[in-house]
């Protein structure tokens, strides 16, 4: 006995419809798209103008009028918290056994030499100089002590 009341189901459906359904999707989604590329555009503006300083972390001052390396230039970066290391001695280019691209000869022998390289300073400009120096202590296999420079300054 069948229920007169309830339609039947068809086994096979209008696939037409289902067309106009996706068709009327692709609007709207095209509309989000530009809006959601328009508001990160504008986001990464916004951001860009309020991040700070245009020059960046590094600086170079130089005391001296004469515009060469002398007492009281210094090249690096102007916040030393990532740099809390110090060390003070003459630069020489070369490092031991592959570690640090220079070292700093200090009073004490070669036991007491820092060897170093840098992320942030081009070390080679100070080569021969009396300097101190702001870093990072690095482990070492060879060296005694291997630090990345942030910054230098000539004595």
């Amino acid at each position: 006995m069948e229920d007169q009341k309830t339609p039947k189901k068809e086994l096979i459906h209008d696939l037409n419809s289902s067309k106009k359904k996706g068709k009327s999707m692709v609007k709207p989604l095209l509309i989000t798209i530009v809006i959601v590329t328009v508001l990160g555009v504008g986001t990464g503006y916004i951001a860009s103008s309020l991040g700070g300083s245009k020059k960046g972390p590094v600086s170079i001052n130089n005391s001296g009028s004469t515009g060469t390396i002398g007492k009281g230039f210094s090249a690096g970066v102007t916040d030393t918290k990532a740099f809390p290391d110090t060390a003070e001695g003459k630069l020489e280019a070369g490092g031991i056994d592959g570690e640090g691209e220079y070292h700093l000869v200090r009073p004490g022998g070669d036991s007491q030499n820092v060897y170093m390289t840098s992320s942030a300073v081009d070390l080679s400009q100070f080569v021969g100089k009396k300097v101190k120096v702001w870093g990072q202590t690095q482990s070492a296999q060879k060296a005694g002590w291997l630090m990345d420079v942030g910054k230098v300054e000539v004595k």
